[in-house]
C-alpha cells in the first residue's frame, strides 16, 4: 500500500564507524518508517574483497548493532544493512547475521531476517564474457578469462529491485542484510513500492547513504522525508544544519561529473535539480530525473592477490639534499635495481612518496618546484613474495640512508628513521582485476535470497 510521505532514518554514513546514541534516538522519536545504513565501500581499496577482510572489527559492529537492533525490537522499525562487511561477499552477509543472532539471543529478541547474496558464479561470468556482454568500467580495460579465474572473490553491485522484491514478498521482514549493493539502492528499493518518482528516490539515496555528511558541520544521523515529487533532509544533531549549498555540494561526492550519475538500470540527471531552504536546518530537493537504460547492467568487482608489500619511512631536512631530491631518488632506484633484476622486469616495483612536497598529487602537484624545509619519505616495495619485498626494501632504505650526493656536508644523519625495525612488512597486496559492467536479463537474476528466523 502506497504512503504519501515516507521517513527514512540513516544512523551513520558507514555502519561500524559509530552511531551517536543521543542523535540516533532523536531520529527514532521522529517515527521513521525504516532505518537504512550502508556498510560497504571500495574506498579502502581492493584488499577487503581480495583478502575477505571486514572494514571494521567485530566490536565496532556490535556497538552499532546494539543501538539499531533495540529500535527494531522495541519500536518495530525495519532495518536494512547493505554491502555487509565492506565488500559485500556472501561470507560477510552470514557473519553480520551471526552478530545479529548473538545480540538477539542475549536480549531475548526474535527477528525475521532476509539475506540477499551478491557473490557471482564464475561460470556465469565466463559465459557472459564469451557472449560479448561484459564491458570495461572506466579505465579497467578488457576483461580476460584468466582474471575471472584468478580473482579471490567476485561480487556484483545489486540495484534497487532485489530490495523491493524482498519487501514486497516478505512484508513482515524485520531486517534485510545484503551483499554488495549500489550505495543508494536500498533507499530506492524501499521507495519503489510507494509511488515515489525514481528521480527523487535515487537522488535522496545518493545523498543520505553517507548519513549527515551533507550537513554543516558534517555529521552522522540524518532523517529524510520523502514524498512523490521531493524530499527533505534534516540532521538529527541540533548543532548541525543542512543548507542548499551543503546538500548540493555533497551531490558531487565520488562522481566524475556533477550532472549525470550512472548506476544500475539508468542515469540520474541532476541538471534541473532544485535545492530550497525550508528553515535554518532543513533543505527540500526536487526536480531530479532518472533516465532508464536500454540495457540493464551491473558492475562486477573482483580482486586478486598480486604480490606482497614492505615499506620504510623517514624524514629528510637537509636543504642540500632536498634541492636535488629527484636526481637523488633516481640514483637510489638505479643502484637498488642493480641488485634486483625483478625491478627491471616489472616483477617487483619500488616507489617513493615525498610527503611535504608531492606525495598526494605526484606529477600533477602545481607547487612541486618549491623546496620545502623537510619531507617525509615513504619507500614502498611490492614483490611476488614477502621475503623478496623485504630484501629490496632493506636495500632501498640503506641506499637512501648512505648514498652520497653532490654538496653533502654531513656524512651521516641525513635521513631520520622514526621506527624500529626500519622496514615494515605490510603483507599481501591486492588489486581490482575485475571492475566491469555485465549485462543482465533481469535486475534480480543474480541475487539469491534466504530467510532466517533469528
Amino acid at each position: 500500500m502506497s504512503k504519501q510521505e515516507l521517513k527514512i532514518l540513516t544512523p551513520t554514513g558507514m555502519f561500524g564507524y559509530g552511531i551517536p546514541a543521543e542523535h540516533f534516538w532523536r531520529g527514532v522519536e521522529r517515527g521513521p518508517d525504516i532505518m537504512i545504513v550502508d556498510a560497504g565501500s571500495t574506498d579502502p581499496g581492493p584488499y577487503l574483497l581480495g583478502l575477505g577482510k571486514m572494514i571494521v572489527d567485530r566490536q565496532a559492529y556490535l556497538h552499532d548493532l546494539g543501538l539499531v537492533l533495540q529500535a527494531v525490537a522495541e519500536r518495530r522499525i525495519p532495518l536494512i544493512i547493505s554491502s555487509a562487511g565492506g565488500s559485500g561477499i556472501d561470507a560477510h552477509v552470514d557473519q553480520m547475521i551471526d552478530l545479529i543472532r548473538g545480540i538477539a539471543s542475549a536480549r531475548g529478541w526474535t527477528f525475521k531476517v532476509a539475506a540477499i547474496y551478491a557473490d557471482i558464479p564464475r561460470d556465469v561470468i565466463h559465459e557472459r564474457l564469451d557472449g560479448g556482454r561484459i564491458a570495461p568500467c572506466g579505465s579497467s580495460g578488457d576483461l580476460t578469462h584468466d582474471a575471472i579465474d584468478d580473482a579471490t572473490s567476485i561480487v556484483a553491485q545489486m540495484g534497487a529491485e532485489p530490495f523491493a522484491r524482498v519487501l514486497a514478498e516478505h512484508a513482515d521482514v524485520d531486517i534485510i542484510v545484503s551483499g554488495r549493493a549500489y550505495d543508494p539502492a536500498p533507499h530506492a528499493g524501499f521507495c519503489m513500492a510507494h509511488g515515489i518518482d525514481p528521480g527523487v528516490y535515487w537522488h535522496m539515496g545518493k545523498i543520505i547513504e553517507c548519513g549527515a555528511v551533507c550537513a554543516e558541520p558534517k555529521g552522522r544521523v540524518i532523517l529524510a522525508t520523502v514524498r512523490r515529487d521531493s524530499f527533505d533532509l534534516e540532521p538529527m544533531n541540533p548543532l548541525e544544519r543542512c543548507t542548499p549549498t551543503s546538500v548540493a555540494a555533497h551531490t558531487l561526492y565520488e562522481k566524475t561529473r556533477p550532472d549525470l550519475l550512472p548506476g544500475p538500470g539508468g542515469v540520474l540527471d541532476l541538471r534541473q535539480s532544485r535545492y530550497e531552504a525550508l528553515d535554518e536546518r532543513r533543505v527540500r530537493v526536487s526536480g531530479s530525473v532518472f533516465v532508464p537504460s536500454d540495457q540493464y547492467a551491473v558492475k562486477l568487482e573482483g580482486a586478486a592477490v598480486v604480490g606482497h608489500r614492505t615499506i620504510f619511512i623517514g624524514g629528510i631536512r637537509d636543504p642540500i639534499l632536498l634541492a636535488q631530491l629527484d636526481d637523488f631518488l633516481a640514483r637510489v632506484s638505479k643502484h637498488v635495481g642493480s641488485f634486483f633484476a625483478q625491478l627491471g622486469t616489472g616483477e617487483a616495483t619500488m616507489l617513493f612518496h615525498a610527503y611535504g612536497r608531492d606525495a598526494v598529487m605526484g606529477e600533477l602537484e602545481p607547487l612541486r618546484h618549491l623546496v620545502p624545509h623537510e619531507i617525509g619519505l615513504l619507500g614502498e616495495v611490492t614483490a611476488p613474495t614477502q621475503e623478496l619485498a623485504n630484501a629490496i626494501c632493506s636495500q632501498a632504505r640503506i641506499t637512501v640512508l648512505h648514498m652520497p650526493y653532490p654538496g653533502q656536508l654531513a656524512t651521516a644523519g641525513n635521513f631520520a628513521l622514526p621506527l624500529n625495525p626500519p622496514e615494515n612488512p605490510i603483507g599481501p597486496v591486492c588489486r581490482f582485476t575485475i571492475y566491469h559492467l555485465m549485462e543482465v536479463d533481469s535486475s534480480e537474476e543474480l541475487f539469491r535470497v534466504r530467510i532466517h528466523e533469528v
